[in-house]
């Protein structure tokens, strides 16, 4: 069963999950650096909607069906008037070049089949003078820590397709952002806050 089928099929149950994972903060403060034309990449059930104003210019896309009918649901719910939703695959984006102001991702690259590939096609619709903001887990600067990651990595890869061994912050530094910086928010150096500018 391909990673996209799996999403579609726990969509339920990874929305209720993600209701009540302690990150809501982190993701409120990254919607609130994004502006002009977004575009949230891995938008899923549209767990970070309620972040949004209500007339944001977003565009929201994501390779599973079963999230993406989550996420209209809540983008009726929330009336948001001036969203587009698309079953699109963040490697093979379809915008045309320096298309957005700000793209945002939250907990993606883990799941990307090609990450370089992904976060290259971020960098190449993102317009010259915006910010992607990332919030992602990768594997650690602490060898400790990721002997733990590498036995969960076992039953992550095998029931969703995850990666919990992606060097993320290293791709995003080397896809040609003119600015990275990055700070650690949770288990230490697996969960990072990352801003690159073009």
């Amino acid at each position: 069963m391909q990673t996209k089928d799996k999403y579609s099929r726990i969509a339920k149950l990874f929305d209720k999950i993600e209701q009540n994972m302690p990150m809501k903060s982190l993701k409120e403060n990254a919607v609130q650096m994004l502006n002009g034309k977004i575009l949230e990449v891995g938008i899923g059930s549209g767990a970070c909607l309620e972040y949004y104003p209500k007339d944001a210019d977003l565009t929201g896309i994501d390779f599973s069906i079963g999230m993406l009918e989550l996420a209209k649901k809540k983008s009726k719910l929330l009336d948001m008037k001036n969203i587009t939703l698309l079953d699109m695959d963040i490697e093979n984006m379809s915008f045309e070049d320096e298309s957005f102001d700000s793209v945002f991702s939250s907990c993606v690259f883990c799941t990307v089949p090609n990450p370089e590939k992904g976060i290259g096609e971020v960098y190449r619709v993102l317009k010259k003078g915006g910010k992607a903001v990332f919030i992602e887990h990768m594997k650690s600067e602490n060898e400790i820590i990721n002997i733990a990651l590498r036995f969960l990595n076992i039953f992550t890869k095998l029931i969703l397709g995850t990666s919990l061994l992606r060097e993320t912050e290293k791709t995003i530094k080397n896809a040609g952002f003119s600015k990275v910086t990055s700070r650690n928010i949770m288990l230490g150096d697996v969960v990072r806050f990352i801003v690159a500018e073009k």
